[in-house]
């Protein structure tokens, strides 16, 4: 078994570790870390880096395939949020449509002309479906906000933009129901060529399977990709305004990457690349800042950190401890935040601090800029509109 090296070792339980060592001891995985945002998840912990040398694991990637986050920069000065505010709101109300099963029926992208639709049963079984579900979110902690990026002059980001405070759009989303049943589809037959290791199972790089999941799980990056796209664009077009930079950084894939001189599929389950210089967002739970970040490229971590503040509490303990419309929503209001949906299972409460986190890992990524938001629309309850 090999070791693995620890961020915000304080703040993550036994059974995450428990099932780090579980994969530390698989006969394929030659490097792993865990990022400071871990906690439990199916087969290995969210927040998992898990080097496989030939071998590709769909429970290490994730049922949500290509997941990330998106953000558009635009040059508009933040007091257009208050004075322009209904026009944000509707923005973000017309063009995102959230949950299991949503559906917008409305775009056409270039992703869906891909030869792999036709060629891959589970994706020619899934097609429809993933046209009804172009540019849609899914449910849980996924987002679509309005907020003020504040770009110091020594970001990264100056270099393409002027420093100061911007309106940003951020969005947080994946391969909807189609990256589900892919997972599921390829967990099998991993379970069938190594059975036993269940959520840890693995696909040989070298067969027919592995071959057709490596395929099918870019195009999937590719299909999140589009969603974001066709929502920010869609976005764009309603406000009237055009970005003037972009960031985006996807959290649940398997990257084929070399470290220490080895070849190796890196699996990132809930954690960000972050290779020298290599910008992404690191956002926090619902109603808290987000950062843009620049990757340090540290080889401990297979140059990753972490994908978000990371929870602390199950859904279901999290909406037996907190009142969500009358203590958490006037909060927010207080704090000048209008939340649209959510429900007490993603509340700042149910998850870890995200400044903490983001300390915890000051050796994995320099902070480049701050988004602080202000319009926040979830799936969920209805909350205050």
């Amino acid at each position: 078994m090999i070791d693995y090296k620890t961020w915000g070792a304080e703040g993550i339980d036994e059974p995450s570790h428990k099932q780090m060592r579980d994969a530390c001891a698989l006969p394929v995985t030659r490097a792993a870390a865990l990022m400071p945002d871990a906690h439990l998840g199916y087969g290995v912990p969210i927040g998992a880096v898990v080097g496989l040398e030939d071998a590709l694991s769909p429970g290490a990637v994730g049922v949500d395939i290509g997941c990330q986050v998106r953000m558009s920069i635009y040059d508009i000065r933040p007091e257009k949020l208050n004075t322009r505010f209904e026009v944000f709101r509707n923005a973000l109300q017309d063009n995102t449509f959230f949950g299991v099963g949503a559906e917008s029926n409305r775009y056409n992208h270039e992703v869906m002309k891909d030869w792999l639709w036709d060629a891959l049963p589970v994706l020619k079984d899934n097609k429809e479906r993933a046209k009804r579900q172009l540019g849609t979110s899914g449910g849980g902690n996924h987002f679509a906000e309005w907020g003020v990026l504040t770009v110091p002059e020594k970001s990264i980001l100056a270099l393409e933009i002027e420093p100061g405070q911007y309106v940003a759009l951020m969005t947080h989303g994946g391969s909807r129901g189609t990256g589900y049943a892919v997972a599921e589809r390829y967990c099998d037959l991993a379970n069938e060529q190594h059975p036993g290791y269940f959520g840890l199972a693995w696909l040989d790089f070298g067969s027919a399977e592995g071959q057709e999941y490596f395929e099918a799980m870019n195009l999937m990056g590719r299909y999140a990709d589009a969603n974001h796209w066709l929502i920010h664009n869609q976005i764009s077009r309603q406000i009237g305004f055009e970005p003037v930079s972009e960031v985006t950084s996807m959290h649940n894939f398997a990257w084929m990457e070399e470290h220490g001189n080895s070849p190796m599929f890196v699996h990132r389950k809930g954690a960000t690349p972050a290779a020298d210089g290599e910008v992404g967002i690191i956002p926090g739970s619902m109603g808290t800042p987000a950062y843009v970040v620049s990757g340090l490229g540290n080889p401990d971590s297979l140059c990753s950190a972490s994908h978000g503040a990371g929870r602390k509490m199950s859904r279901s303990q999290a909406k037996k401890t907190f009142n969500y419309e009358h203590e958490w929503l006037r909060l927010f209001e207080e704090q000048g935040i209008l939340i649209m949906g959510g429900d007490a299972d993603e509340l700042p409460g149910a998850y870890k601090d995200i400044e903490a986190v983001m300390d915890a890992q000051a050796d994995l990524v320099r902070k480049e800029a701050k988004f602080d938001p202000a319009i926040v629309l979830m799936a969920g309850k209805p909350g205050a509109v």
